[in-house]
C-alpha cells in the first residue's frame, strides 16, 4: 500500500447548476488521514491513474488534458490541441504505454503516443445524434479488445456506443441495436427530452471486456448492463435487476488483477439518493452485492487500485462521499472529502 494515493475528481456541470463548492481533483495518501485539493483550477469530469506508470495522473476537464508527474502533486496543462474542450474519459493500449486516447464532449477522440504529453484530433467519428439533451453527446468510457490495440470500444453519453478497429481513424455506430431493444416497454425511457423513447438505451455512461473472453463487451446504460458477443452488432439485455433492486449502471469495470471479476454501480438514477456496488465472479453472468455502505448519492464511480485487488473506492454523487475497503471488502470505512464540494465524478487508485 505504500505510496499509493486516492484520486477524486469533482465537477458541476449539468443537473444542479445552482451547487456551489470546490472542484477539480482531491487526493489521500492511502496511509494517510487527510485529503488535499491538489487541482483546483477546472471542473474535472474524470481522473486517470496510468496503469503503467502511477507517478502520472490524467485530468479530464473542461479545458482539455491536464497531467501530473509526480503523484498528483502538482498539474499542467498538456500540449492540447484545442481550448475548451471537455474531456471525459482516458484509454492506455496494452503493452503500448506510451500511447493513450482521451474521449470528449462533443464527441471526439484524442491519440497521444507520448504518454499524455501532447495530444492530436483523430477524425471526428461519424456518429449520428441519435436523441438530443441539455448536454452534448460524451465520449464516457473506452476499452481496448484485448490482444488488439486498434479494436476499441466506446460508451458514448445520450448517443450509444461507436466501434474502431483502425486505431481510432474511421468509428462504426453501434446504436441500431440499442434503439430496436427500447420497443421493449420496458426498456423505454425519455427524461432529457422527448423527442424518442430510446434515450434510456443509448444513456452510456461505461464500457469493459475481460481478457478471458474478449468477444463479450459489456455495457452499462441507463437501462441497466447490455453484452454483445458480436462486436456491438446485436445487444442482450442480462437481466441484472434479476440480483439488484436498482438498476441504472452508471459504472461497470474489470479486476485489472482478477480478469472474471467484474465490479458495477447500480444506483436509482442519475439523481439519486441510493445504490450499491455489485460483483461478479464469473465474468458478469451472476452479481451479488458487494459494499456495506449506504449511499446517499447515486454512485458514480469505481475506482480499482492498479495493482492492489483488496483495495476498492467508490464515490457517491453528493456532498463528497467515498467509501473504500482495503481487504477485498470485507470491511467498508467512510473518508468523505473536505468542506464543501460540487459532484463526484469519478474515483481512481494507484
Amino acid at each position: 500500500m505504500s505510496g499509493s494515493n486516492i484520486y477524486v475528481s469533482v465537477a458541476g456541470f449539468i443537473g444542479r447548476p445552482e451547487a456551489t463548492g470546490a472542484v477539480g481533483i482531491f487526493r489521500r495518501p492511502v496511509e494517510g488521514e487527510q485529503w488535499e485539493h491538489v487541482y483546483q483550477e477546472r471542473e474535472t469530469f474524470t481522473v486517470y491513474v496510468h496503469p503503467n506508470n502511477s507517478e502520472y495522473i490524467f485530468a479530464g476537464t473542461d479545458d482539455g488534458v491536464w497531467r501530473s508527474v509526480d503523484n498528483g502533486l502538482t498539474f499542467n496543462r498538456t500540449h492540447f490541441p484545442d481550448e475548451d474542450m471537455q474531456i471525459w474519459s482516458f484509454l492506455t493500449i496494452e503493452n503500448q504505454p506510451n500511447i493513450m486516447y482521451a474521449g470528449a464532449s462533443p464527441i471526439e477522440v484524442y491519440k497521444s503516443i507520448d504518454f499524455g504529453e501532447s495530444w492530436v484530433k483523430l477524425t471526428t467519428p461519424n456518429v449520428k445524434e441519435h436523441c438530443s439533451g441539455p448536454f452534448s453527446p460524451r465520449v464516457m468510457r473506452m476499452v481496448q479488445k484485448p490482444g488488439n490495440p486498434d479494436e476499441i470500444y466506446a460508451a458514448l453519453e445520450i448517443s450509444g456506443a461507436m466501434r474502431t478497429v483502425d486505431g481510432g481513424h474511421t468509428w462504426t455506430d453501434l446504436s441500431c441495436d440499442l434503439i430496436q431493444l427500447a420497443k421493449l416497454p420496458h426498456l423505454q425511457s425519455s427524461i432529457v427530452q422527448d423527442k424518442t423513447l430510446a434515450e434510456g438505451m443509448l444513456d452510456a455512461h461505461a464500457i469493459t471486456i475481460s481478457p478471458l473472453n474478449p468477444e463479450k463487451i459489456l455495457i452499462a446504460l441507463r437501462m441497466g448492463i447490455f453484452k454483445t458477443n458480436n462486436r456491438g452488432e446485436n445487444w442482450e439485455d442480462i437481466e441484472v435487476g434479476r440480483f439488484s433492486p436498482t438498476t441504472y449502471a452508471r459504472d461497470i469495470k474489470t479486476s485489472p488483477q482478477k480478469p472474471n471479476t467484474l465490479y458495477a454501480a447500480l444506483s436509482v438514477a442519475a439523481a439519486s439518493h441510493d445504490g450499491g456496488v455489485y460483483k461478479s465472479d464469473d465474468g458478469g453472468e451472476t452479481w451479488e452485492r458487494f459494499d456495506k455502505v449506504q449511499v446517499n448519492g447515486t454512485i458514480m464511480s469505481i475506482g480499482l487500485h492498479t495493482s492492489d485487488p483488496s483495495q476498492i473506492y467508490i464515490g457517491a454523487r453528493y456532498s463528497g462521499e467515498v467509501f473504500g475497503t482495503r481487504d477485498r471488502g470485507d470491511s467498508w470505512f467512510a473518508i468523505p472529502l473536505p468542506g464543501e464540494v460540487k459532484d463526484i465524478y469519478s474515483v481512481a487508485c494507484g
